[in-house]
């Protein structure tokens, strides 16, 4: 008998038996032997039965080879391509292919065996192809064997690299496919058309093929985009995150009835959303996050719409939040973050019981939070940050108790901050920042938050009471933002930390020495540290080198800082020590930090000579601030290898000689600030050929000769401010110059922002940009101006205190951007050109103590913004222009001019006849965009740690003002010892 079978007849075999033992209890009875008997004929027929059937079964039971056409296409496609375990992402990756045999390397060569292998029962054929996360590297194109398996209906080649291959146009020959995937694997180029034709596609996934720095490989045209809606009536998932698409997205989409996840994530796309996408029947997955110029609003929802994810964020979604959002219970993750949502938080999000992630950050939403929040009881995380969000924290938050993570930072937020907050047990991140709370917070309640890893409470108006019993235990934390919380001292719990690492106590009233034991927190985690904005006056015991050995961001500026310069490890990429009293030469150490990226040592009291190596840490330094120490011999040679400097400052020292001719290699500089040094030299032309330069400070020196003729390989292309102030410069002004500085002829009309530089560091997991703010400092009227921020609209030209001679040029009129111009205290004369009525943004203008004559042309009336204006001690004549704002100019604005009569002058004029003012067109000035009366907002904290921060960061108030406060209004004559530049 067959084995199987036997086995099969096993079960018959136990009642038998037992029918044995009854029947021969009881062999006299007839009935009993004629039941017997039935017994076994029934047997025998069952036996034969299965008999019969028996090749039958182990046939079925026996799954058919594999075709050798398909087993040697499949060997072939493991040929074209390498083995490497970093072709795959996922932890888990392994190679598949790797166990594939052929028929003579002995068991294991039926492919149908194979990982990643699947085929059909019946006929044997390939069907399925499973190799996502298999470590494939090498390219593809259409001659791959892989395409050979035309009854394919599955194919997942997801998360292996293809070397930037396109997509091979023969994939539309696989007709039978129902799935296809080929995210995250390195394919570029544009989708080819023939993917549309696969109509029995229900999954299609493309998505996630970007280049190392996020940018989409894949391009989607969008006729073929919307040939794939058209054709693929069947789909239900459709993928296409970080495939540029850059196109609206097709109303057709909303035809695809079956669709239960749609991905368009990162797709370029804009105009509106369709919004009947939102009422597909089946859609339980919708995201089109990162799609900035997509606009759209949300429907009123329907109860039977299943949508489980639904994420709008950084989109143009506007409008308010409909109430019927409530009926959408099957929603788990919501994230409407960075869009334009307003009005009220509708009290119907509290509905949604399922709920594990609300997001509604970066939005304009006001109000109070809803307290209907509490019932979603499943969240885990919540974040309504930086909105308009007021009130108080509803103390019924507290019923959330699965929360980890709760933003409400950058709102309006007042009143106490609920002590039941600290109830909360489950979080690991809380961030309250930058709102209007009131009264205290004992730092003890922290004890009870066990699992908190990040904690932000800076500049929310309130005080923490310090806590200093050793029974408590706090939680171990990572981050800890205490900007702005009136500490006097180092809190306590600070000893025990050992896994911080980001710590920033900026803005408090922290005094005396850093205490010793600070050394010894967190040495092997702390990133970050900013003690900057306190009364820090030194420090105990401190080391040789700093001890945080994975440090990148040191921020002690404006303190009390006496003694030695402190020295970071190596690992410091961001360095500010700025307005302190720090004393003697910078350490040799400061060599070995090759990674700085910014260093800030400026208005401090250090001495003797730069150390070459700060000048050459070429490939990292963006950003050297040394202004305002006592720094002197020559000024080391700059950029003599590959570099990215922007920004140079090394103003107000003692520097001496000539400027470094390797200034020139400086290829990325914006700013070059040199002012009030001793340098000696003739005008850095040479500079003309950094193309991306916008400030450059060389007032108060002694350079001098004349500017020499402008040449096009040294045209300061990007120049937009230019001190030349008190040196000795002598012969005609440049005309070519300023027939040629393009970029003061610009008037910007939109958005005003500050010359900045933008270092950035990238770290394991995270990158992180801080806008360095561009401070300046200019000489007027014979004092020195620190301005600590500058617009990039401003346009400036200071030339004063010089020995130019000769006409204004004409052409300084074509420098419509112009702001300020000084060319006040040279030798200058004839007649101030009327072209200058066409500098109409200019705010100061001062050709005071020159040789000037003839009239004040009438002109210059129509400058209309013009706040200062001096043309004193010259030889001007005639009446003074009227109207406008030459009726608001002081006598001292005029005064030294003997032959000037009318308007604030005691003198009037002989006749009465003066020139008209220019009549103004109205819309001139309602369309001017320079004024400066615009406010301007800098982002981020504080000086503080949240990621995206700046370092300079208030609110400014730019008015007419704003000149006469940074230039003043009083007069005074320069000196001959002024006029050649030489100072004591």
């Amino acid at each position: 008998m067959d084995p199987a079978c036997g086995t099969l007849i096993i079960p018959i075999l136990i009642p038998f038996a037992f029918l044995l033992s009854i029947i021969d209890q009881n062999m006299g009875s007839a009935l009993c032997l004629f039941k017997f008997m039935s017994f076994l004929l029934s047997l025998s027929s069952f036996y034969l039965v299965m008999a019969n059937s028996n090749s039958t079964f182990s046939s079925y039971l026996q799954q058919p080879l594999c075709h050798d056409s398909e087993s040697f296409a499949l060997l072939q496609f493991k040929q074209s391509f390498l083995i490497n375990e970093y072709a795959s992402s996922n932890p888990s990756a392994y190679p598949k292919v790797a166990t594939w045999k052929s028929h003579g390397e002995g068991k294991g060569s039926d492919c149908c065996t194979w990982d990643g292998v699947e085929c059909d029962l019946e006929t044997g054929h390939v069907i399925g192809l499973h190799l996502a996360s298999s470590c494939l590297y090498g390219s593809i194109n259409s001659s791959n064997t892989l395409f050979n398996l035309v009854h394919l209906r599955r194919l997942d080649l997801s998360d292996n690299y293809f070397n930037y291959s396109e997509i091979p146009f023969v994939v539309g020959q696989l007709s039978r496919l129902r799935s296809l995937n080929l995210s995250v694997s390195g394919f570029s180029g544009q989708i080819p058309s023939e993917l549309s034709a696969l109509s029995k596609l229900v999954f299609l996934d493309l998505s996630g093929n970007t280049d190392l720095s996020g940018n989409p490989l894949l391009k989607l045209p969008k006729s073929i985009l919307r040939d794939l809606v058209q054709n693929l009536t069947h789909v239900k998932t459709l993928h296409l995150s970080d495939v540029d698409i850059s196109s609206r997205i097709p109303h057709e989409l909303a035809n695809l009835s079956s669709l239960t996840s749609l991905h368009l994530r990162g797709c370029g796309l804009y105009g509106e959303f369709p919004m009947n996408i939102f009422q597909l029947p089946s859609l339980q997955y919708l995201s089109v996050r990162d799609n900035p110029d997509l606009i759209g609003y949300l429907p009123e929802f329907e109860e039977a719409i299943p949508l489980k994810m639904l994420y709008l964020s950084d989109t143009s979604f506007s409008g308010e939040l409909p109430t019927s959002i409530g009926r959408l219970g099957s929603l788990t993750k919501l994230d409407f973050s960075s869009c334009n949502f307003t009005g009220f938080i509708p009290s119907s999000l509290g509905q949604l019981s399922r709920l594990s992630n609300l997001d509604l950050t970066g939005n304009q939403f006001s109000g109070p939070i809803p307290p209907s929040l509490a019932n979603l009881t499943q969240l885990t995380v919540l974040s309504l940050a930086d909105n308009q969000l007021s009130g108080q924290i509803p103390s019924c938050l507290m019923n959330l108790t699965k929360l980890t993570e709760l933003y409400l930072q950058a709102n309006s937020l007042e009143g106490p901050i609920p002590s039941s907050l600290f109830e909360l047990v489950n979080l690991q991140q809380l961030s309250l920042f930058s709102n209007y709370f009131n009264g205290t917070v004992r730092i003890g309640l922290l004890s009870k938050l066990k699992n908190l890893t990040h904690l932000q409470l800076s500049d929310i108006g309130l005080s923490l009471l310090s806590y200093n019993s050793t029974n408590a235990t706090f939680p171990k934390l990572n981050l800890l933002g205490l900007n702005r919380c009136n500490l006097t001292e180092f809190p306590d719990f600070l000893r025990d930390q050992d896994e911080l690492m980001w710590l920033s106590l900026f803005g408090n009233g922290i005094r005396g020495p850093i205490p010793r034991w600070m050394w010894n927190i967190s040495k092997e985690t702390l990133q970050a540290l900013d003690l900057s904005s306190n009364f820090l006056t030194g420090f105990d015991q401190l080391p040789v080198v700093l001890p945080w050995s994975r440090l990148y961001r040191l921020r002690l500026d404006s303190n009390m800082l006496e003694g030695l310069l402190p020295i970071p490890p190596p690992s410091t990429f961001q360095y500010s020590v700025s307005r302190n009293k720090l004393r003697g030469e910078i350490p040799p150490l400061i060599c070995d930090m090759t990674s700085l990226i910014l260093l800030d040592l400026s208005s401090n009291n250090l001495s003797g000579r730069i150390p070459p190596c700060l000048a050459n840490f070429s490939q990292s330094l963006l950003v050297l601030n040394l202004r305002g120490n006592n720094f002197n011999g020559p000024i080391p040679e700059t950029c003599t290898t590959p570099n990215d400097l922007r920004v140079i400052d090394l103003g107000e020292n003692q520097f001496q000689d000539q400027l470094p001719r390797s200034l020139a290699n400086c290829m990325m500089l914006e700013a070059l600030s040199v002012g009030n040094n001793q340098i000696d030299d003739i005008f850095p032309f040479w500079l003309g050929a950094l193309p991306h330069l916008m400030v450059l400070v060389l007032g108060s020196n002694r350079f001098h000769g004349a500017m020499g003729n402008w040449h096009t390989n040294f045209s300061f292309p990007k120049l937009r401010i230019i001190d030349l102030s008190y040196n000795m410069f002598m012969g005609d002004l440049p005309s070519e110059y300023f027939q040629n500085w393009d970029a003061m002829k610009l008037t910007e009309a939109d958005e005003l922002w500050y010359i900045q530089a933008h270092p950035t560091y990238q770290a394991p997991g995270f990158g992180l940009t801080f806008p360095y703010l561009y401070s300046l400092t200019m000489t007027n009227k014979g004092m020195q101006r620190f301005y600590e921020q500058v617009p990039d609209s401003f346009k400036a030209i200071d030339f004063s205190g010089n020995s130019f001679k000769g006409h204004i040029p004409t052409s300084i009129g074509n420098l419509k951007g112009l702001h300020l111009l000084n060319l006040g205290g040279n030798n200058l004369t004839g007649h101030i050109p009327s072209s200058l009525g066409n500098l109409t943004q200019l705010e100061s203008l001062d050709l005071s103590q020159n040789q000037l004559s003839g009239e004040i042309p009438w002109q210059l009336t129509r400058i209309t913004f013009l706040a200062f204006f001096n043309v004193s001690y010259n030889h001007l004549t005639g009446p003074i222009p009227q109207g406008q704002q030459f009726d608001t100019f002081p006598n001292a604005s005029f005064e030294g001019n003997l032959g000037l009569c009318g308007g604030s002058l005691s003198r009037a004029c002989r006749s009465s006849k003066a020139p008209p003012p220019t009549p103004i067109d109205s819309s001139s000035k309602q369309g001017s965009t320079n004024k400066f009366d615009r406010k301007f907002v800098l982002m981020g904290y504080g000086s503080g740690f949240v990621i995206g921060i700046s370092l300079g960061s208030y609110l400014t108030s730019w008015k007419h003002e704003w000149f006469l406060e940074t230039f003043g209004i009083r007069q005074r004559k320069w000196t001959r010892i002024e006029r050649m530049g030489l100072r004591s």
